[in-house]
């Protein structure tokens, strides 16, 4: 079969036309794709939650844990690889609890808490975030925070790819992979 050409037709929309994949892919870096595909999707839906361990790890409202999943979809739809913001607010809200932290940590954990706030539309708390919370990080905040962002998002992945391993079936007996084995008669 002939490699067959794409004509790309004008219809007046002012769209950049899209650019059609590689079609010289190896089979491995397809199924590479297809595997790093389907570990994102797992780690969206099933990762679990990382909070910092303490006495207060219980205290985290429901209501932001219950929209992580979503914020980690919105986080993946824009292409970050590291934890969403809601997470960093789920993470941190234990440490908050144990002593007193330093006021760029402070900075970074009202700053999420107010992204937080507006992206699952709390009104009573956007009002009072916006009291508390900077404007904005300084670029040394959003170092760290960057960085924390990360750690949380290798650690979930981590724990995910644990758990699928233990939760993996061992076979006792290696798998017949011949066809006449199959059907063998006894």
């Amino acid at each position: 079969m002939e490699k067959q050409n794409v004509v790309q037709l004008d219809f007046g929309f002012e769209m950049e036309p899209t650019k059609t994949p590689n079609p010289n892919l190896s089979p491995k870096s397809l199924k590479k794709a297809k595997s790093d595909f389907v570990l994102d999707f797992m780690d969206l839906l099933q990762s679990p939650i990382i909070v910092y361990p303490s006495q207060w790890q219980d205290a985290v409202p429901k209501d932001l844990l219950n929209n992580i999943t979503m914020a980690r979809m919105l986080t993946q739809m824009r292409g970050e690889h590291m934890a969403s913001l809601t997470e960093v607010v789920a993470y941190m809200m234990p440490r908050t609890f144990e002593s007193p932290m330093p006021s760029e940590w402070v900075n970074i954990y009202t700053w999420c808490g107010l992204q937080y706030a507006k992206t699952f539309k709390k009104t009573g708390q956007t009002e009072a975030m916006e009291e508390v919370a900077p404007k904005q990080l300084s670029e040394y905040e959003m170092g760290l925070l960057k960085r924390l962002r990360v750690w949380i998002y290798e650690k979930r992945r981590q724990a995910l790819k644990d758990s699928m391993k233990t939760s993996m079936p061992k076979l006792s007996e290696p798998s017949p992979n011949d066809q006449r084995e199959l059907f063998q008669k006894y």
